[in-house]
């Protein structure tokens, strides 16, 4: 099993990015997908998540209605789009999805909003 996250960067306020994860060695069709975030001291929380077909999405109160995931299942790859970026969004950005009681994760990308 394989998550790798891409797309992370350093963006002013205000600013949009949109992360990538590739996924591999499963079926990603199968199962729902997640980003989690975590900031500098504080614990990882869920960000945003999936079903496995794409047809419904949750999202944590304070990225609605400016953060977006999606996923292209014949790509084997989940989406993050975040628009409207606060300088508290900043962190590091996992992919995660769990099978049989176990949590995959990937490496992590850095999003940093700052001007």
């Amino acid at each position: 099993v394989q998550l790798v996250e891409s797309g992370g960067g350093l963006v002013q306020p205000g600013g949009s990015l949109r992360l990538s994860c590739a996924a591999s060695g499963f079926t990603f069709s199968s199962y729902a997908m997640s980003w989690y975030r975590q900031a500098p001291g504080k614990e990882r929380e869920l960000v945003a998540a999936v079903t496995s077909r794409g047809s419904s999405t949750n999202y944590a109160d304070s990225v609605k209605g400016r953060f977006t995931i999606s996923r292209d299942n014949a790509k084997n790859k989940v989406y993050l789009q975040m628009n409207s970026l606060k300088r508290e969004d900043t962190a590091v950005y996992y992919c995660n999805f769990r099978r049989w009681g176990i949590d995959y994760w990937g490496q992590g990308t850095q999003v940093t909003v700052s001007s």
